[in-house]
């Protein structure tokens, strides 16, 4: 990768791009220009050979503390619409990237923080890790997409009362709710945030980017409509060779059997 992020520190290893969002002066928290940022980042990771993104806060105390509330109350509710309308637009597409995105929650993760981190794929909180979305204690909502995932991550009636409380919870609660998929101690959040990557990059990447998008599809539109999503998505992994391979290689080694009459280049392929 060429560019040089101000908002984000970005150390590449291996199939892993390491991403930390670097304002810690500001609760590492959400602005246009970080938004600009992530979008440009996200656009040049997916032009490499990077398989995953892990993101995590700079310094200690703060994931994401939010978006940023200085920023915010200049706007009026015009300017507050097209913020919204921005922070939406870059959480649909960190959902729509075809790498893995992981949130490695270190700290602090509120409001636009959570929001954030809904749009990963996976979301490991250290143990010292608190979260919610807190907007209406401040009287606003969630503007990120926070009253649209939630309810599809943990149900409506659960979603409500998160939302509507506007507590934060410690990691070990927001594992029992179903905010977060793992919990681990600070010091091993990059090691158990690898140990996560490493269990599915054993599987092509072609076949996870088709899965994120089926399972996309769910959320996004009816049962009938999804399945469609399925169908083409199905289809297009029967567009490399990996399945033909794995399923010839098994023949071979007596793991599979069939009785079936194989056309010609498979029986080659299987000697």
């Amino acid at each position: 990768m060429s560019k040089v992020y101000a908002l984000n520190r970005i150390d590449i290893q291996g199939d892993i791009c390491w991403v930390s969002i670097n304002r810690p002066g500001d609760r590492n928290s959400i602005n246009t220009a970080l938004m600009e940022e992530m979008e440009q980042l996200l656009a040049e990771t997916e032009k490499t050979a990077v398989r995953a993104i892990v993101f995590t806060g700079a310094g200690d105390s703060y994931f994401i503390g939010g978006a940023d509330g200085v920023e915010m109350m200049q706007y009026d509710a015009e300017g507050a619409l097209a913020f919204s309308a921005h922070i939406q637009r870059l959480f649909n597409r960190m959902e729509e990237s075809p790498l893995i995105l992981v949130a490695a929650i270190n700290g602090l993760c509120y409001g636009g923080g959570y929001e954030f981190a809904l749009a990963c794929d996976y979301r490991i909180a250290s143990e010292t890790a608190r979260l919610g979305l807190p907007e209406v204690r401040v009287g606003i909502i969630p503007g990120g997409g926070g009253t649209q995932r939630l309810p599809r991550l943990v149900g409506k009636g659960r979603a409500l009362e998160i939302i509507l409380r506007g507590r934060l919870y410690d990691a070990q609660e927001a594992r029992e709710l179903g905010l977060v998929n793992q919990v681990a101690p600070a010091a091993e959040l990059p090691a158990e945030a690898a140990k996560f990557l490493k269990s599915i990059f054993k599987n092509p990447q072609y076949a996870l980017a088709h899965a994120k998008k089926a399972v996309q599809a769910a959320q996004n539109l009816d049962c009938a409509d999804g399945l469609q999503v399925e169908r083409e998505q199905f289809k297009e992994c029967f567009k490399e060779d990996f399945f033909v391979n794995e399923i010839c290689s098994q023949i071979k080694a007596g793991r599979m059997k069939t009785t079936e009459v194989l056309p010609d280049w498979v029986s080659e392929k299987i000697r």
